[in-house]
Protein backbone atom coordinates (compact mmCIF):
# COMPACT_ATOMS: atom_id res chain seq x y z
CA UNK A 1 0.00 0.00 0.00
CA UNK A 2 3.24 2.66 0.97
CA UNK A 3 4.47 1.70 -2.30
CA UNK A 4 1.26 2.67 -4.67
CA UNK A 5 1.05 5.82 -2.20
CA UNK A 6 4.05 6.43 -3.59
CA UNK A 7 3.61 6.00 -7.31
CA UNK A 8 -0.05 7.65 -6.78
CA UNK A 9 2.26 10.73 -5.37
CA UNK A 10 4.71 10.96 -8.24
CA UNK A 11 2.35 10.07 -11.20
CA UNK A 12 -0.91 10.40 -9.86
CA UNK A 13 -3.82 8.51 -9.48
CA UNK A 14 -4.78 6.17 -12.78
CA UNK A 15 -8.32 6.85 -13.91
CA UNK A 16 -10.31 3.69 -14.65
CA UNK A 17 -9.32 2.12 -17.80
CA UNK A 18 -6.85 4.47 -18.46
CA UNK A 19 -3.37 3.25 -19.85
CA UNK A 20 -1.39 6.45 -18.86
CA UNK A 21 -0.48 7.83 -22.57
CA UNK A 22 2.56 10.37 -22.53
CA UNK A 23 1.30 13.97 -22.31
CA UNK A 24 3.88 17.50 -22.01
CA UNK A 25 5.65 15.23 -19.19
CA UNK A 26 7.39 12.41 -18.88
CA UNK A 27 5.10 9.40 -17.95
CA UNK A 28 5.95 6.31 -15.63
CA UNK A 29 9.26 4.68 -16.27
CA UNK A 30 9.87 7.53 -19.73
CA UNK A 31 12.80 8.99 -17.40
CA UNK A 32 12.53 6.49 -14.44
CA UNK A 33 16.32 6.61 -13.37
CA UNK A 34 16.67 10.72 -13.65
CA UNK A 35 14.92 14.23 -13.62
CA UNK A 36 11.98 14.18 -16.09
CA UNK A 37 13.13 15.48 -19.35
CA UNK A 38 10.19 17.43 -19.87
CA UNK A 39 9.62 18.70 -16.40
CA UNK A 40 10.01 22.64 -17.44
CA UNK A 41 6.49 22.42 -19.66
CA UNK A 42 3.99 21.44 -16.31
CA UNK A 43 6.28 20.93 -13.50
CA UNK A 44 3.31 20.45 -11.17
CA UNK A 45 1.30 18.25 -13.03
CA UNK A 46 1.28 14.67 -12.19
CA UNK A 47 0.72 11.62 -14.16
CA UNK A 48 -0.88 9.05 -14.17
CA UNK A 49 0.29 5.54 -13.38
CA UNK A 50 -0.69 2.80 -15.80
CA UNK A 51 -3.13 -0.26 -15.25
CA UNK A 52 0.67 -2.25 -16.25
CA UNK A 53 2.87 -0.55 -13.42
CA UNK A 54 2.07 -2.41 -10.23
CA UNK A 55 5.01 -0.64 -8.36
CA UNK A 56 8.46 0.45 -7.92
CA UNK A 57 12.23 -0.89 -7.96
CA UNK A 58 14.78 0.71 -6.27
CA UNK A 59 18.06 0.95 -8.28
CA UNK A 60 21.33 2.75 -8.09
CA UNK A 61 19.97 5.18 -10.41
CA UNK A 62 17.15 5.68 -8.81
CA UNK A 63 13.33 4.46 -9.17
CA UNK A 64 11.96 2.15 -11.94
CA UNK A 65 8.86 1.36 -12.61
CA UNK A 66 8.02 -2.18 -12.15
CA UNK A 67 5.73 -3.99 -14.78
CA UNK A 68 3.06 -6.41 -14.91
CA UNK A 69 3.71 -10.00 -17.02
CA UNK A 70 -0.25 -10.81 -17.46
CA UNK A 71 -2.29 -8.92 -19.38
CA UNK A 72 -5.64 -7.85 -18.60
CA UNK A 73 -8.96 -7.58 -20.56
CA UNK A 74 -8.36 -4.43 -21.53
CA UNK A 75 -4.67 -4.80 -22.58
CA UNK A 76 -6.55 -7.45 -25.43
CA UNK A 77 -9.69 -5.24 -26.43
CA UNK A 78 -6.74 -2.99 -27.41
CA UNK A 79 -4.50 -5.46 -29.33
CA UNK A 80 -7.80 -6.46 -31.05
CA UNK A 81 -8.92 -3.17 -32.25
CA UNK A 82 -5.08 -1.89 -32.86
CA UNK A 83 -5.32 -5.11 -34.92
CA UNK A 84 -8.30 -3.20 -37.14
CA UNK A 85 -6.08 -0.05 -36.74
CA UNK A 86 -8.67 1.99 -34.77
CA UNK A 87 -5.78 3.46 -32.82
CA UNK A 88 -2.46 2.00 -34.44
CA UNK A 89 -0.39 5.18 -34.90
CA UNK A 90 -1.06 6.06 -31.16
CA UNK A 91 -0.90 2.87 -29.08
CA UNK A 92 2.47 3.88 -27.29
CA UNK A 93 4.06 3.47 -23.92
CA UNK A 94 7.04 6.38 -22.88
CA UNK A 95 10.50 4.83 -23.33
CA UNK A 96 13.09 4.03 -20.74
CA UNK A 97 13.82 1.90 -18.52
CA UNK A 98 11.56 -0.63 -16.67
CA UNK A 99 11.55 -3.89 -14.36
CA UNK A 100 10.15 -7.11 -14.24
CA UNK A 101 9.67 -8.64 -11.01
CA UNK A 102 12.81 -7.65 -8.85
CA UNK A 103 15.85 -7.56 -10.57
CA UNK A 104 19.25 -6.90 -9.74
CA UNK A 105 22.86 -5.92 -10.93
CA UNK A 106 23.42 -9.31 -12.11
CA UNK A 107 19.53 -9.48 -14.40
CA UNK A 108 19.52 -9.51 -17.75
CA UNK A 109 18.08 -5.95 -20.50
CA UNK A 110 16.07 -6.88 -22.62
CA UNK A 111 15.25 -3.71 -25.26
CA UNK A 112 11.79 -3.05 -26.57
CA UNK A 113 10.10 -1.04 -29.17
CA UNK A 114 7.55 1.85 -27.90
CA UNK A 115 4.59 0.43 -29.46
CA UNK A 116 2.65 -0.82 -26.70
CA UNK A 117 1.83 -4.34 -28.30
CA UNK A 118 5.19 -5.06 -28.55
CA UNK A 119 5.84 -4.21 -25.69
CA UNK A 120 3.04 -6.52 -24.06
CA UNK A 121 3.85 -9.18 -25.83
CA UNK A 122 7.60 -9.05 -24.58
CA UNK A 123 6.28 -8.75 -20.97
CA UNK A 124 3.89 -11.45 -20.80
CA UNK A 125 6.71 -13.89 -21.94
CA UNK A 126 8.36 -13.03 -18.94
CA UNK A 127 6.33 -14.06 -16.13
CA UNK A 128 8.93 -15.78 -13.24
CA UNK A 129 11.88 -13.64 -14.49
CA UNK A 130 13.54 -10.96 -12.57
CA UNK A 131 15.00 -8.70 -15.81
CA UNK A 132 15.39 -5.28 -16.60
CA UNK A 133 13.62 -3.92 -19.77
CA UNK A 134 14.85 -0.94 -21.75
CA UNK A 135 12.49 0.66 -24.33
CA UNK A 136 13.00 2.47 -26.90
CA UNK A 137 11.97 5.71 -28.55
CA UNK A 138 10.75 4.23 -31.94
CA UNK A 139 7.46 6.67 -32.65
CA UNK A 140 5.01 4.13 -32.01
CA UNK A 141 6.27 1.22 -34.37
CA UNK A 142 6.86 -2.25 -33.95
CA UNK A 143 10.86 -3.68 -34.23
CA UNK A 144 10.68 -5.29 -37.79
CA UNK A 145 9.50 -1.80 -39.12
CA UNK A 146 10.85 0.39 -37.10
CA UNK A 147 14.60 -1.43 -37.52
CA UNK A 148 14.12 -0.14 -41.42
CA UNK A 149 12.60 2.69 -40.85
CA UNK A 150 15.78 3.95 -38.47
CA UNK A 151 13.74 4.65 -35.10
CA UNK A 152 15.09 0.93 -33.42
CA UNK A 153 18.20 1.79 -34.45
CA UNK A 154 21.66 2.28 -32.94
CA UNK A 155 21.77 6.09 -32.00
CA UNK A 156 18.51 5.22 -29.56
CA UNK A 157 19.87 2.71 -28.51
CA UNK A 158 23.08 4.31 -27.25
CA UNK A 159 21.15 6.88 -26.19
CA UNK A 160 18.66 4.95 -24.12
CA UNK A 161 21.20 3.29 -22.41
CA UNK A 162 22.87 6.33 -21.23
CA UNK A 163 20.10 8.07 -20.00
CA UNK A 164 19.41 5.37 -17.91
CA UNK A 165 22.63 5.37 -16.56
CA UNK A 166 22.42 1.13 -17.12
CA UNK A 167 26.21 0.94 -16.23
CA UNK A 168 25.35 1.83 -12.55
CA UNK A 169 22.36 -0.33 -12.50
CA UNK A 170 24.15 -3.55 -13.32
CA UNK A 171 27.61 -5.11 -13.43
CA UNK A 172 27.40 -6.88 -16.51
CA UNK A 173 27.88 -5.74 -20.10
CA UNK A 174 25.18 -7.42 -21.79
CA UNK A 175 22.12 -6.19 -23.56
CA UNK A 176 20.13 -8.42 -25.45
CA UNK A 177 18.28 -7.11 -28.76
CA UNK A 178 15.29 -8.86 -30.30
CA UNK A 179 17.04 -10.49 -33.47
CA UNK A 180 14.14 -8.21 -36.04
CA UNK A 181 15.84 -5.23 -34.68
CA UNK A 182 19.37 -6.37 -36.00
CA UNK A 183 19.12 -4.19 -39.08
CA UNK A 184 18.74 -1.40 -37.39
CA UNK A 185 21.55 -1.74 -35.18
CA UNK A 186 25.42 -1.42 -35.34
CA UNK A 187 26.89 -3.80 -32.73
CA UNK A 188 30.24 -2.55 -32.54
CA UNK A 189 28.90 0.98 -32.49
CA UNK A 190 26.78 -0.21 -29.45
CA UNK A 191 30.22 -1.21 -27.68
CA UNK A 192 32.16 1.43 -28.45
CA UNK A 193 29.64 4.11 -27.08
CA UNK A 194 28.58 2.35 -23.46
CA UNK A 195 30.39 -0.56 -23.40
CA UNK A 196 28.09 -3.24 -23.65
CA UNK A 197 27.61 -5.71 -25.82
CA UNK A 198 24.68 -6.88 -27.85
CA UNK A 199 23.13 -10.30 -27.75
CA UNK A 200 20.78 -10.95 -30.69
CA UNK A 201 17.86 -12.46 -29.19
CA UNK A 202 15.18 -14.82 -30.67
CA UNK A 203 12.42 -14.10 -33.62
CA UNK A 204 9.61 -14.66 -30.46
CA UNK A 205 9.39 -13.05 -27.36
CA UNK A 206 7.89 -16.92 -26.46
CA UNK A 207 11.08 -17.97 -26.73
CA UNK A 208 13.60 -15.18 -24.47
CA UNK A 209 13.30 -17.62 -21.44
CA UNK A 210 14.84 -20.66 -23.00
CA UNK A 211 17.25 -18.12 -24.62
CA UNK A 212 18.37 -16.87 -21.41
CA UNK A 213 18.97 -20.60 -19.90
CA UNK A 214 20.41 -21.73 -22.52
CA UNK A 215 23.65 -19.34 -22.19
CA UNK A 216 22.26 -16.44 -24.78
CA UNK A 217 22.53 -18.90 -27.42
CA UNK A 218 19.67 -19.52 -29.97
CA UNK A 219 18.31 -22.18 -31.67
CA UNK A 220 17.68 -22.62 -35.18
CA UNK A 221 14.10 -22.54 -34.69
CA UNK A 222 14.21 -19.69 -32.45
CA UNK A 223 16.29 -17.97 -35.43
CA UNK A 224 13.49 -18.76 -38.15
CA UNK A 225 10.82 -16.56 -39.14
CA UNK A 226 7.55 -18.16 -39.28
CA UNK A 227 4.43 -16.75 -41.25
CA UNK A 228 2.01 -18.73 -41.46
CA UNK A 229 -1.75 -18.31 -42.29
CA UNK A 230 -3.10 -17.14 -38.80
CA UNK A 231 -0.20 -14.69 -38.82
CA UNK A 232 -0.84 -13.24 -42.00
CA UNK A 233 -4.57 -13.04 -41.76
CA UNK A 234 -4.62 -11.31 -38.70
CA UNK A 235 -2.57 -8.63 -40.58
CA UNK A 236 -5.29 -7.87 -43.29
CA UNK A 237 -7.29 -5.53 -41.79
CA UNK A 238 -4.85 -3.30 -41.32
CA UNK A 239 -5.26 -3.06 -45.11
CA UNK A 240 -8.57 -3.74 -45.91
CA UNK A 241 -9.49 -0.65 -43.40
CA UNK A 242 -7.29 2.05 -44.82
CA UNK A 243 -8.66 0.77 -48.45
CA UNK A 244 -11.92 1.04 -47.52
CA UNK A 245 -11.38 4.08 -46.27
CA UNK A 246 -10.08 5.82 -49.81
CA UNK A 247 -13.21 3.85 -51.14
CA UNK A 248 -15.63 6.19 -49.87
CA UNK A 249 -13.53 8.79 -51.97
CA UNK A 250 -13.49 6.26 -55.30
CA UNK A 251 -17.27 5.79 -55.27
CA UNK A 252 -18.15 9.19 -55.14
CA UNK A 253 -15.77 10.00 -58.09
CA UNK A 254 -17.50 7.29 -60.29
CA UNK A 255 -21.10 8.37 -59.45
CA UNK A 256 -19.64 12.04 -60.53
CA UNK A 257 -18.17 10.66 -63.58
CA UNK A 258 -20.69 8.57 -64.63
CA UNK A 259 -23.39 10.60 -63.87
CA UNK A 260 -22.23 13.34 -65.67
CA UNK A 261 -23.61 14.81 -68.96
CA UNK A 262 -24.09 17.77 -70.70
CA UNK A 263 -27.08 18.77 -68.53
CA UNK A 264 -25.46 18.62 -65.50
CA UNK A 265 -24.45 15.77 -62.91
CA UNK A 266 -27.14 13.31 -63.21
CA UNK A 267 -26.78 10.22 -60.61
CA UNK A 268 -30.00 8.23 -62.08
CA UNK A 269 -27.90 7.79 -65.25
CA UNK A 270 -24.81 6.92 -63.47
CA UNK A 271 -25.45 3.13 -63.95
CA UNK A 272 -22.64 2.36 -65.73
CA UNK A 273 -20.21 2.85 -63.13
CA UNK A 274 -21.83 0.33 -61.06
CA UNK A 275 -19.54 -2.37 -62.60
CA UNK A 276 -16.53 0.05 -61.82
CA UNK A 277 -17.81 0.16 -57.68
CA UNK A 278 -18.43 -3.26 -57.24
CA UNK A 279 -14.66 -3.88 -59.38
CA UNK A 280 -13.19 -1.51 -56.80
CA UNK A 281 -14.51 -3.68 -53.84
CA UNK A 282 -13.07 -6.43 -55.80
CA UNK A 283 -9.51 -5.42 -56.03
CA UNK A 284 -9.36 -4.65 -52.36
CA UNK A 285 -9.87 -8.16 -51.54
CA UNK A 286 -8.00 -9.62 -53.69
CA UNK A 287 -5.39 -7.03 -53.29
CA UNK A 288 -5.76 -7.07 -49.29
CA UNK A 289 -7.21 -10.50 -48.12
CA UNK A 290 -6.81 -13.18 -51.13
CA UNK A 291 -2.95 -12.11 -51.74
CA UNK A 292 -1.76 -12.39 -48.08
CA UNK A 293 -4.16 -15.51 -47.41
CA UNK A 294 -2.82 -17.25 -50.52
CA UNK A 295 0.45 -16.02 -50.51
CA UNK A 296 2.72 -19.05 -50.28
CA UNK A 297 0.92 -20.50 -53.79
CA UNK A 298 0.87 -17.52 -56.04
CA UNK A 299 3.18 -17.69 -58.57
CA UNK A 300 6.36 -15.54 -58.43
CA UNK A 301 8.11 -13.67 -55.23
CA UNK A 302 7.01 -10.20 -56.21
CA UNK A 303 4.08 -8.79 -54.07
CA UNK A 304 3.36 -6.79 -56.84
CA UNK A 305 3.18 -9.85 -59.28
CA UNK A 306 1.51 -11.88 -57.01
CA UNK A 307 -1.68 -9.17 -56.34
CA UNK A 308 -2.08 -8.68 -60.06
CA UNK A 309 -2.21 -12.25 -60.52
CA UNK A 310 -5.18 -11.89 -57.76
CA UNK A 311 -6.95 -9.18 -59.02
CA UNK A 312 -7.05 -10.35 -63.22
CA UNK A 313 -8.44 -13.76 -61.39
CA UNK A 314 -10.88 -11.74 -59.48
CA UNK A 315 -11.74 -9.47 -62.27
CA UNK A 316 -12.25 -12.07 -64.77
CA UNK A 317 -14.69 -13.76 -62.70
CA UNK A 318 -16.48 -10.70 -61.41
CA UNK A 319 -17.08 -9.45 -65.16
CA UNK A 320 -18.04 -13.24 -66.55
CA UNK A 321 -20.94 -12.73 -63.38
CA UNK A 322 -21.79 -9.19 -64.34
CA UNK A 323 -22.21 -9.02 -67.56
CA UNK A 324 -22.64 -11.19 -70.46
CA UNK A 325 -20.49 -10.71 -73.45
CA UNK A 326 -21.06 -7.89 -75.43
CA UNK A 327 -23.10 -5.68 -73.08
CA UNK A 328 -20.83 -3.71 -71.64
CA UNK A 329 -18.86 -0.97 -73.93
CA UNK A 330 -15.81 -2.10 -75.22
CA UNK A 331 -13.90 0.73 -74.01
CA UNK A 332 -14.93 0.14 -70.41
CA UNK A 333 -14.04 -3.32 -70.26
CA UNK A 334 -11.09 -2.50 -71.74
CA UNK A 335 -10.23 -0.07 -68.78
CA UNK A 336 -11.85 -2.90 -66.23
CA UNK A 337 -9.03 -5.39 -67.32
CA UNK A 338 -6.23 -2.74 -67.33
CA UNK A 339 -6.60 -0.72 -64.18
CA UNK A 340 -8.74 -3.05 -61.61
CA UNK A 341 -5.57 -5.79 -61.50
CA UNK A 342 -3.14 -3.24 -61.38
CA UNK A 343 -5.46 -1.66 -58.46
CA UNK A 344 -4.98 -5.21 -56.42
CA UNK A 345 -1.24 -5.37 -57.32
CA UNK A 346 -0.89 -1.98 -55.42
CA UNK A 347 -2.99 -2.64 -52.38
CA UNK A 348 -1.24 -6.26 -52.45
CA UNK A 349 1.98 -4.24 -52.72
CA UNK A 350 1.38 -2.80 -49.53
CA UNK A 351 1.35 -5.90 -47.73
CA UNK A 352 5.07 -5.67 -47.59
CA UNK A 353 4.97 -3.63 -44.83
CA UNK A 354 3.50 -6.37 -42.42
CA UNK A 355 6.14 -9.21 -43.17
CA UNK A 356 9.44 -10.09 -43.48
CA UNK A 357 9.00 -12.50 -46.55
CA UNK A 358 10.95 -9.18 -48.47
CA UNK A 359 13.58 -7.25 -47.13
CA UNK A 360 14.37 -3.70 -47.35
CA UNK A 361 15.67 -3.53 -50.89
CA UNK A 362 12.99 -5.98 -52.20
CA UNK A 363 10.28 -3.42 -51.57
CA UNK A 364 12.17 -0.15 -53.22
CA UNK A 365 13.14 -2.64 -55.98
CA UNK A 366 9.60 -3.70 -56.46
CA UNK A 367 8.19 0.21 -56.08
CA UNK A 368 10.75 1.56 -58.94
CA UNK A 369 9.51 -1.16 -61.31
CA UNK A 370 6.21 -0.98 -60.65
CA UNK A 371 4.94 3.34 -59.71
CA UNK A 372 5.47 3.92 -63.36
CA UNK A 373 3.07 1.22 -64.50
CA UNK A 374 0.39 2.20 -61.96
CA UNK A 375 0.42 5.85 -63.06
CA UNK A 376 0.71 4.63 -66.75
CA UNK A 377 -2.72 2.70 -66.02
CA UNK A 378 -4.27 5.02 -64.05
CA UNK A 379 -3.47 7.63 -67.05
CA UNK A 380 -4.54 4.89 -70.15
CA UNK A 381 -8.11 4.55 -67.92
CA UNK A 382 -9.01 8.12 -67.54
CA UNK A 383 -8.50 8.43 -71.83
CA UNK A 384 -10.72 5.52 -72.31
CA UNK A 385 -13.42 6.51 -69.60
CA UNK A 386 -13.47 9.99 -71.17
CA UNK A 387 -13.47 8.33 -74.89
CA UNK A 388 -16.60 6.04 -73.28
CA UNK A 389 -18.28 9.43 -72.13
CA UNK A 390 -17.60 11.73 -75.61
CA UNK A 391 -19.28 8.46 -77.12
CA UNK A 392 -21.85 8.57 -74.81
CA UNK A 393 -22.42 12.28 -75.76
CA UNK A 394 -22.38 11.22 -79.45
CA UNK A 395 -19.02 13.43 -79.36
CA UNK A 396 -17.10 11.06 -80.91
Amino acid sequence: MKQQNMLELKFGKQPEGSQGNSSCCAGPGAEAVGPPKNAACCPDKKQAVPAWVSGQVMSPAGPVARITTELSRSDLWEHVKCRASAFRNSYTVNPGLYAVGNPDKNSDVLVSANYKFSFDVLRSELKGLDVWVLVLDTKGINVWCAAGKGTFGTDELIKRIQHANLSSIVDHKRIIVPQLGAPGVSAHRVTRATGFRVYYGPVRAKDVPAFIRSGYKATREMRRVEFGIVNRLVLTPMEINPAMKKYLLYALIVLVVFGLSPSGVLFRDASAGVPFLILGLVSVLAGAFLTPLLLPFIPFRSFAVKGWIMGMASVLLSVKLMAPAGQSSALLVICEYLFFPLASSYIALQFTGSTTFTGMSGVKKELKAAIPLYLLSGAISAILIIAFKLTQWRVL
